[in-house]
């Protein structure tokens, strides 16, 4: 053990980076039970309006996390707000939607209890530092990561204060890297990236503006792509009224500093963009912001683990890149408090990487075709890039899966992320959605998933179902059992033109395990002659229990 950790300050785990990943991360952990400790150089949570998408697959989370209606009471006022805007001025009658509803027709409600959620980086993240307090995580701003060591037992970490410049040591089980794209931690490791690199580069200006909301009209749009040649760039409400967001291109490969982004010419750059020459703007804040398509080639060091934008950048067009580090703090977090409580082997924490990094990598790869597909201003795309439509966003959102890691039985040959999202139980995907009512309390099946496995088995499964609980007994396993079926025996009522067994792809006598994030670990179409024998390989395999 170094010997700065014999009077260091001791946390199970330190999350190095307040935003985002790093609140996510604090709430996942603090909803386990698991202590930390949070730190964030930054005085605050951000105050610029950005990476406001969640998809409904993030929103899950939220919801399991008991954040979603917090969430959404933040977002209220981009609530109505719908579609993708492109038009050469906000005052012509040309242009069009490159998409106008995010679930046209509802049928995201059949797949889901949630719902994609427009909110703001800066009213997202007061929600999830107000969550993680409450359930007792240490989260300290204006502070510090500034060195570490590990060895085999822990993480030595120096921390500075900034307001007194004071020093201090602390010592944890792990570290959660969620320190941003340019991560030190990352650095310090010595993991390289894989990728393209740059794409392009932005400034993000706020500024208000009274008149404009006149020139949209009834267009409540996402965002809108201005097109004009001569000062195009991608506007963006942030209360429908006064307060916006242009998103104006940059080019620091043709020498472009950051300094000829001046007030004065900002504010004519907007103007022309939306076709208002005698518009009063009122710039209130810049800040350069780079589009990236970059992996981290190992997502772990020993017991130091990469969340976010330390483990992969992407093009921001379908906010991608911040629901897919939220998703990589979901994976890692369970499988910490599985390991720490005891009740999985160390090499679990081993899947995480093996799990998260192909996502990533689909993942980036589809937002840059995305950002062709909608001509983001200031992306020059390769004449080799796929400028087709992208349309199926469901199937990054929702679809994506894990052909290795904590699974037993997927498919080896499955792309992480499919073409098109189908509704599956398969090992390695997304457990489905299905209301059901438990003690007169109507919920989604995917609220069962959080804090232990799940074993859910249908109308013929109670030989899964007392199999598994021996079997959970047997390892030490914290394990809930569920049948679904009508009648007492059954702790789960389907609603009425409902199957359990055939939206879960097994027969009447089958039985699924899921993951305390809701993914498939493992499935039995049907009843075997030694349930309790296949449901302890099962465990086995997935935890990472050795024999």
């Amino acid at each position: 053990m170094n010997r700065l950790a014999d009077n260091a300050e001791r946390v199970p785990v330190l999350i190095a980076g307040g935003s985002l990943v790093g609140l996510s991360a604090s709430l996942f952990l603090g909803r386990l039970g698991i202590g930390h400790l949070l730190v964030e150089k930054h005085p605050r949570t951000s105050h610029h309006p950005r990476g406001r998408g969640n998809n409904i697959r993030t929103m899950e989370l939220f919801r399991t996390a008991g954040v979603e209606s917090a969430i959404r009471e933040a977002a209220s006022v981009l609530a109505d707000n719908h579609g993708i805007l492109q038009t050469p001025s906000l005052t012509g009658t040309e242009g069009h939607w490159l998409f106008r509803e995010m679930d046209p027709g509802g049928k995201a409600a059949r797949i889901s209890p949630a719902g994609w959620c427009l909110c703001s980086q800066n009213d997202l993240e007061p929600v999830l530092l107000n969550a993680a307090q409450e359930l007792g995580g240490d989260l300290r701003f204006s502070t510090e990561l500034i060195s570490f060591e590990q060895d085999a037992e822990g993480v030595t970490a120096t921390l500075l204060d900034r307001r007194s410049e004071r020093r201090s040591t602390v010592r944890a089980d792990y570290l959660i890297a969620a320190d941003g794209p340019r991560s030190p931690v990352r650095e310090a490791l010595g993991i390289g990236q894989s990728g393209r690199g740059e794409l392009f580069h932005n400034v993000s200006i706020t500024f208000r503006a009274k008149r404009l909301a006149d020139a949209v009209g009834d267009r409540h749009f996402i965002a809108c792509y201005l097109t004009n040649p001569e000062a195009d760039g991608a506007l963006l409400p942030v209360d429908n009224q006064e307060s916006w967001v242009f998103h104006a291109p940059w080019h620091p490969e043709r020498g472009e500093p950051l300094e000829a982004f001046d007030d004065e010419r900002c504010a004519r750059h907007i103007r022309t963009a939306v076709g208002m020459p005698d518009l009063e703007v009122e710039i209130t804040g810049k800040a350069p912001w780079h589009a990236a398509e970059r992996v981290a080639d190992h997502y772990s060091d020993g017991r130091v683990f990469l969340a976010g934008d330390s483990a992969h950048e992407m093009s921001p067009t379908g906010a991608f890149g911040s629901n897919t580090g939220i998703q990589d703090a979901h994976n890692l977090a369970w499988k910490l408090a599985a390991v720490m409580g005891g009740w999985a082997g160390p090499a679990l924490l081993e899947t995480y990487g093996m799990e998260r990094r192909p996502v990533a990598q689909a993942t980036s790869a589809r937002a840059a075709a995305r950002s062709a597909e909608h001509s983001h201003p200031g992306y020059s795309a390769p004449a080799t890039e796929d400028r087709g439509p992208q349309s199926n966003v469901m199937a990054v959102a929702m679809g994506y899966r894990y052909v290795r890691g904590a699974v037993a039985g997927a498919d080896p040959s499955a792309p992480a992320v499919p073409d098109h999202f189908t509704v599956s139980a398969e090992p390695g995907s997304r457990a489905p959605h299905m209301w059901v009512h438990r003690c007169g309390v109507r919920l989604s099946t995917l609220d069962l998933y959080e804090r232990t496995c799940v074993l859910l088995t249908g109308p013929g499964g109670a030989a899964w179902h007392e199999a598994g609980r021996r079997a959970a007994d047997a390892l030490g396993v914290p394990l809930d059992c569920y049948r679904v079926g009508e009648g007492p025996d059954h702790e789960l009522a389907p609603e009425p033109g409902t199957d359990w067994a055939e939206l879960h792809g097994t027969a009447p006598d089958g039985a699924v395990l899921v993951r305390p994030d809701g993914f498939v670990a493992w499935r039995a179409e049907r009843s075997v002659p030694d349930p309790e024998a296949a449901m302890t390989r099962a465990l086995r395999e997935v935890l990472r229990l050795e024999a």
